[in-house]
């Protein structure tokens, strides 16, 4: 009943930027958490940044400082703003949501499709 679907991957050169989103649509009753992660090729899926309901972050220290996540509590998307891309950035970026469902009020955890990401010259 849940969806989360991501936009905003593809090909950049590094030092460029990119912006990946994730709306969640379906029967929701309020999101608590929001996050990226990434797998790269041969690495385990790893934490990039997550943003609470009541907007703490926590990032990567590979990525602090380069990369910003947001949301909007409206839309019920939550936004990924990748700068100073480098090539080890590379990898399938993944969309994840803890939320409350409507129809039953549990706690629920939601994975996006992934979107690929490549940075390459």
């Amino acid at each position: 009943q849940v969806q989360l679907v991501e936009s905003g991957g593809g090909l950049v050169q590094p030092g460029g930027s990119l912006r990946l989103s994730c709306a969640a649509s379906g029967s929701i009753f309020s999101i608590d958490s929001m996050g990226w992660y990434r797998q790269a090729p041969g690495k385990q899926r790893e934490l990039v940044a997550t943003i609470t309901s009541g907007g703490s972050t926590n990032y990567a220290d590979s990525v602090k400082g380069r990369f910003t996540i947001s949301r909007d509590n409206a839309k019920n998307t939550v936004y990924l703003q990748m700068n100073s891309l480098k090539p080890e950035d590379t990898a399938v970026y993944y969309c994840n949501a803890d939320l409350l469902g409507a129809w039953n009020l549990r706690r629920t955890n939601y994975w996006g499709q992934g979107t690929q990401v490549t940075v390459s010259s």
